[in-house]
């Protein structure tokens, strides 16, 4: 906040209750008796000073426009007089003693006449100029207090026109002043640093323009007659750009960082060199921020355009690329900024959003196929992901550590963990056949895996930590397929295709595991168990042995039996909007409605399957005798298949699945089951 000097050089007119001493001549200063009061001192000898702040400044206001009439009345009336003729001597009413006292006036009449008249007539060093640079600056001191009590109450209007009268009350000092004195200075780069904050929180909140507007050309009498007396002395136009209130907020965050331009090169400038030294590393710090903001605000024109070309776009367009390299310059300038002050998490900040910006640039060089298919992973998505991955861990480095800022070091580990995440996916779903072998590309998948999952904070609890459970859940669960398919599609080397089948276990593993520790993923939890049974379905048909197949067979009607947490789950979801599956949708309910029926679909033809193999390979074995247990275990299974086939597929979704619960538990111990349905 700027402290104010009160101490007015020159003397206003007094109220009528101030005491006055009258004295007949300067004679008299030597007789104290003859001094007399001419009005009461009032009793407690003090002034009705208001304690409102704000009230304070409107009063010196008034006092401001009081001494500026009456300066003004004066300069009028002087500048009546007749005009001095320069070819007629003017007679000194002392005597001059010797030439030099001569010389001397010479002199001062000479820079007398060097010295040009002001706009209003008034002439440099006399006493209505210097009263009026006091009274200007004053009153610019006074607006800035306004203009700040209304931003922090965030009547940013109101904000951007006392600014505006300060800076407008500022150029008149200046038109008016030889030279300005470094404190000066320091004041109007303060002025021009909360004209750029204002400009920055409206562009911010743009939606209450209006409310804006109406604060902004509201205006007292008294302001409007205290600019008729600038008016007398400058234009007040230097300033029109920065406090304009504009409608557009690219151009309002351009002006703001146009402020703090203004009041960096102030700051350093060779006057203020070593006066401005703490409000340097503060508007040092709002222009990374502005610039952070600009970045920001081209880079969502970007993902904007790349939006609402979805679909149709084939080749990046020159806009496109133009908002990138805006992004991407103000970003850079930002980060110079964050720099010079030492601000790390800052810094690390905007490394971030460039990682973002690189991200775009990414998805918007995805190749199209025919129709609205996406073609193959192309290089230049590698590029820019690769990019963004570099951006990221200089962020990272540039924090060193997560107990230098728990919440943006977290946010930054989310965000690399997504661009590994995203460029292993990509690369998987959209494989570059056309460049690479299958198995460099499996390789490359496995790295960008792995590394996702190592930025999978799993320990720390914190809101985010559910979505990294998720996140490596599925990771595992892409994994898990992708050794799937390798096991299915490997021909000839063994010992390659019993690691395949090793590494698909094992993730398969992690993956449940993962999937059902979270509530609110029973389609993602029971589409990996099915894809595990599959994967010991086909295990089977390589297998020549009947007790093998027996053990395998059994062991997937055990993962089979894992579904039933799964089921719980759905139904749960499905008895959530009013009690019935009739009321659920995809729009209210935690999952897709299509993905669970094509779910249960799989799951009942694999159920079947299962239970029908059982039954065949226990009752055709070749072995004399059967144990009480196998017996009882077939008619379980031909009970469950006999219910299974006959269930009708026309009752509601929920009956359905209250049917597969039961089912489950006549299959499961009653110490492994959870409580029925």
């Amino acid at each position: 906040q700027f402290c104010f000097d009160w101490t007015m050089t020159y003397l206003l007119p007094l109220p009528d209750w101030f005491a006055v001493a009258v004295i007949k001549s300067v004679e008299e200063l030597s007789v104290p008796e003859k001094y007399k009061s001419t009005h009461k001192i009032r009793p407690n000898c003090s002034f009705p000073v208001p304690q409102d702040k704000e009230e304070k400044c409107r009063l010196v206001l008034i006092y401001v426009l009081k001494g500026l009439k009456a300066v003004d009345s004066s300069i009028k009336k002087e500048s009546d007089l007749p005009a001095a003729d320069p070819s007629t001597p003017i007679p000194l009413k002392y005597e001059a003693s010797g030439s030099s006292a001569v010389e001397k006036e010479i002199a001062l009449l000479l820079d007398r006449g060097q010295s040009a008249p002001t706009r209003s007539g008034m002439m440099p060093g006399s006493w209505q100029h210097q009263l009026k640079l006091q009274l200007f600056l004053k009153a610019s001191k006074a607006y800035y207090v306004l203009a700040e009590a209304a931003s922090n109450l965030q009547k940013y209007g109101r904000g951007l026109r006392y600014i505006k009268l300060a800076l407008q009350c500022h150029d008149a000092y200046c038109a008016i002043s030889s030279g300005l004195h470094p404190h000066v200075l320091l004041f109007h780069s303060q002025c021009l640093s909360l004209c750029g904050d204002v400009q920055l929180m409206l562009a911010q909140n743009a939606s209450n323009r209006a409310a804006y507007l109406e604060e902004y050309s509201y205006q007292t009498r008294d302001d409007q007659e205290l600019l008729h007396s600038l008016h007398r002395e400058s234009s007040c136009q230097a300033f029109n750009m920065a406090t304009d209130l504009a409608t557009d907020p690219e151009y309002q965050l351009f002006v703001s960082s146009k402020c703090y331009e203004a009041a960096h090169d102030l700051l350093t400038s060779e006057p203020l060199r070593d006066l401005g030294v703490e409000k340097l590393a503060q508007v040092l710090k709002r222009l990374g921020n502005i610039r952070n903001e600009m970045g920001v605000f081209y880079m969502n024109q970007a993902a904007a355009l790349q939006t609402e070309k979805d679909g149709v776009r084939k080749a990046v367009c020159v806009t496109e690329q133009e908002l990138w390299k805006k992004s991407f310059s103000c970003f850079e300038k930002g980060m110079q900024n964050f720099e010079a002050i030492s601000d790390s998490v800052n810094k690390a900040l905007l490394l971030c959003n460039i990682g973002r910006l690189m991200r775009i640039c990414a998805q918007a060089h995805c190749a199209m196929a025919t129709g609205e298919n996406r073609g193959e992973f192309s290089p230049e998505e590698a590029l820019y992901y690769n990019k963004a991955v570099d951006y990221y861990q200089k962020a990272m480095q540039c924090l060193g550590s997560r107990e230098c800022h728990a919440a943006v070091w977290d946010s930054v580990n989310w965000e690399l963990s997504t661009t590994y995440f995203t460029l292993a996916t990509l690369l998987q779903d959209y494989a570059p056949l056309s460049r690479k072998a299958q198995e460099q590309i499996e390789r490359e998948v496995t790295e960008a895996m792995v590394k996702s999952l190592r930025y999978c904070d799993l320990q720390t609890e914190s809101a985010r930590q559910p979505l990294y459970q998720y996140r490596a859940a599925t990771i595992h669960h892409r994994l898990a397929s992708m050794y799937h398919s390798c096991y299915r599609n490997q021909v000839g080397d063994e010992s390659v295709r019993k690691q395949h089948r090793s590494l698909a276990e094992l993730h398969y593993s992690k993956a449940v595991r993962l999937f059902v520790s979270l509530s609110d993923a029973p389609c993602e939890l029971l589409r990996t168990l099915l894809e595990r049974v599959a994967f010991a379905e086909f295990t089977m048909t390589g297998q020549s042995s009947s007790a093998v197949k027996l053990k395998t067979l059994t062991g997937a009607l055990d993962i089979m039996g894992e579904t039933h947490h799964a089921f719980m789950l759905i139904h749960k979801d499905l008895q959530e909007p009013d009690g019935s599956s009739e009321g659920l949708d995809s729009s209210t309910s935690g999952f897709n409605m299509q993905e669970v029926l094509k779910l249960i679909g799989v799951f009942e033809a694999s159920f079947s399957f299962l239970l029908l193999q059982l039954v065949k390979l226990i009752t055709t074995s070749k072995r004399k005798t059967s144990s009480n247990k196998e017996e009882e275990q077939v008619k379980v299974y031909k009970h469950v298949y006999s219910r299974l086939l006959r269930a009708d597929k026309s009752v509601p979704l929920i009956q359905r699945v209250v049917l597969y619960l039961e089912l489950l538990d006549q299959l499961t111990h009653q110490h492994e089951k959870g409580p029925s349905v």
